[in-house]
């Protein structure tokens, strides 16, 4: 298959970062790469300029990632909190979606794109969570997240409850168990230590 070598302009999360020369696909590069201005085609014949724009894309990197870092530590003790109607099982009507997280981050002045919330799959019932927020390439900060009911209250949905229930239930046997093996222990002493008596005399 053939391949190309190309300069990215952008960080590319499969390829690598901005200022990068990497080897793609060439249909990869001329279809949707250079199209899209994320890559520039490097060729001998422009190998000069390519270094160029090499050089001040890291530079712009190298900016980008110290304001990144700056941007982490001024955002270190933010936490978000939600409340959202619950129905009777304890999940949410509705839920909590990168969506949300992005406007009450905005909301506490912190302009941060969707696409760098990192949230799999949306909240869906009450409790603590932590969702990583990607501020760069190679800076990431986790963000405390609570989401209760109206009230402000955290409620147990009825699979936590089964699952907490199912615990203690599991944690209650293995204590019987521990007990009764110590038992077993304690009354099995004495009789070895008749015997060795025995044996002594």
């Amino acid at each position: 298959m053939a391949t190309t070598t190309v300069l990215l302009r952008e960080d590319i999360e499969t390829l690598g970062g901005r200022g990068e020369i990497v080897k793609v696909k060439a249909g990869y590069a001329r279809n949707y790469l250079i199209p899209q201005k994320l890559a520039s085609l490097a060729t001998k014949g422009n190998i000069k300029q390519i270094e160029q724009e090499r050089s001040a894309l890291l530079k712009k990197a190298a900016v980008e990632r110290s304001t990144a870092e700056a941007q982490a530590t001024q955002m270190g003790d933010i936490s978000l909190e939600f409340a959202r109607k619950v129905g009777e099982t304890g999940h949410l009507f509705g839920s909590v979606t990168s969506m949300d997280i992005v406007e009450a981050l905005k909301a506490k002045g912190y302009e941060i794109d969707r696409r760098r919330v990192s949230l799999k799959d949306a909240i869906k019932e009450t409790g603590e969570f932590t969702v990583p927020v990607r501020l760069h390439r190679e800076v990431s900060i986790d963000v405390p997240v609570k989401v209760t009911d109206e009230e402000g209250n955290i409620v147990e949905t009825a699979e936590a409850k089964q699952e907490k229930a199912d615990r203690e239930i599991r944690a209650a046997a293995d204590k019987r168990a521990a007990e009764r093996a110590a038992e077993a222990e304690a009354k099995a002493e004495p009789s070895e230590k008749t015997t060795e008596d025995a044996t002594d005399e």
